[in-house]
């Protein structure tokens, strides 16, 4: 099999050859500090690894939204931790909406999320722009690219993360969502319905969707943030109605949830995502015990990840990875799985991601 057989397999809920393996994407920290600053194609190739690429379609918008929706970023400055803050002004003919971010040479954060109340919301809804045109050239570029060794895939469009309420989680707050939930269900519903019709719009709008796989859900849908309960109401629904468009448009989504989830298989299966991810070990605030989701919904799902990148990349050796490769191969014997670094890492001497990466090479089926 070619590198892009092996991972469709696993898509298909199939056996490949032997088990295929990515990364969580490559992040321009690691590359950097560890490889030198090459690409995220030559990484792939570095490692002798088969690619999987992250890239998102282009959209446009008429110039009329974007005259209502203008952004100002101001510098605030870099603290003595290298700790950047920013401040994000943006102006409607109506009203203005500030967001606070802070990041570092690893990564980003909000300190101040741009919703605050209703009427916020009510701004945000009114002028927010919506492509007017989706334009595939860039994920189309990086199939050619890759050709046969890899596939394409990202997220399609969203306001923060994947799924309604993951991406409003993004926007309003996570404590402020979960007390919404408690306090004003109908409101939220309401918010969960029009960013769902908004998404809905642009993947009508885009036609057949190039990328391989599309990533849904996000980490806030987790059960060590929500209540199954609270995740069945305010999750399930919207991502079924989700799904289903995806699927029209000739793509596979995966269901992300970075940490727990396994109080939330049976609604994840229910949600009618293909496949899951990121299958994070209890060593890494996740819960997943893999044996048990393969016993539990690996006729149904494929999975991505479970690998310990801690343990692994940053803190293991060669011999460590390999077996922990062996033992992923072992609990999902059926096929359908892709070995993966649980989440985003940062950190790991490159020889133990070359044992990651010749030890899924051993692992046959």
């Amino acid at each position: 099999m070619n590198g892009r057989d092996r991972y469709l397999a696993a898509l298909n809920n199939q056996k490949a050859d032997r088990l295929p393996c990515q990364v969580h994407n490559w992040m321009s920290y690691y590359l950097k500090t560890y490889l030198n600053g090459i690409s995220d194609y030559e990484a792939y190739d570095y490692f002798g690894m088969d690619p999987v690429i992250y890239q998102n379609p282009a959209f446009t918008y008429s110039d009329k939204d974007r005259a209502n929706w203008v952004v100002k970023e101001t510098d605030l400055g870099t603290d003595s931790d290298s700790v950047r803050s920013t401040r994000i002004d943006v102006t409607t003919p109506e009203g203005n909406l500030v967001e606070l971010r802070g990041d570092n040479p690893i990564t980003g954060w909000i300190t101040k999320h741009m919703v605050k109340t209703k009427e916020d919301f009510e701004l945000w809804n009114k002028y927010f722009p919506l492509p007017t045109g989706v334009d595939w050239t860039p994920v189309i570029n990086a199939k050619n690219k890759i050709g046969s060794k890899g596939i394409v895939r990202g997220g399609y469009y969203d306001f923060g993360q994947g799924s309604p309420w993951q991406s409003f989680a993004f926007m309003f707050g996570t404590e402020e969502i979960i007390m919404a939930a408690i306090d004003e269900p109908d409101w939220l519903h309401y918010v969960m319905q029009t960013l769902l019709d908004k998404k809905l719009r642009v993947i009508e709008l885009g036609g057949k969707i190039e990328m391989d796989l599309i990533e849904t859900g996000g980490g806030a849908g987790s059960s060590t943030v929500i209540s199954p309960s609270i995740h069945e109401e305010f999750c399930l629904p919207y991502d079924q109605v989700q799904h289903a468009a995806l699927r029209i448009q000739g793509t596979k989504a995966v269901y992300h949830l970075c940490g727990g989830f396994m109080p939330l298989l049976d609604l994840v299966v229910e949600n009618g995502a293909d496949g899951l991810e990121t299958m994070t070990p209890p060593i890494m605030g996740g819960d997943c015990i893999m044996s048990e989701c393969t016993e539990r919904i690996g006729d149904r799902m494929f999975f991505i990840g479970g690998f310990d990148q801690n343990a692994g990349f940053e803190k293991g050796n060669p011999a460590l990875v390999r077996q922990m490769v062996f033992d992923l191969h072992k609990d999902c014997p059926g096929g359908g799985y892709i070995v993966s670094p649980s989440d985003h890492f940062f950190y790991g001497d490159p020889k133990n991601l070359q044992a990651f990466v010749d030890a899924a090479k051993e692992c046959v089926y």
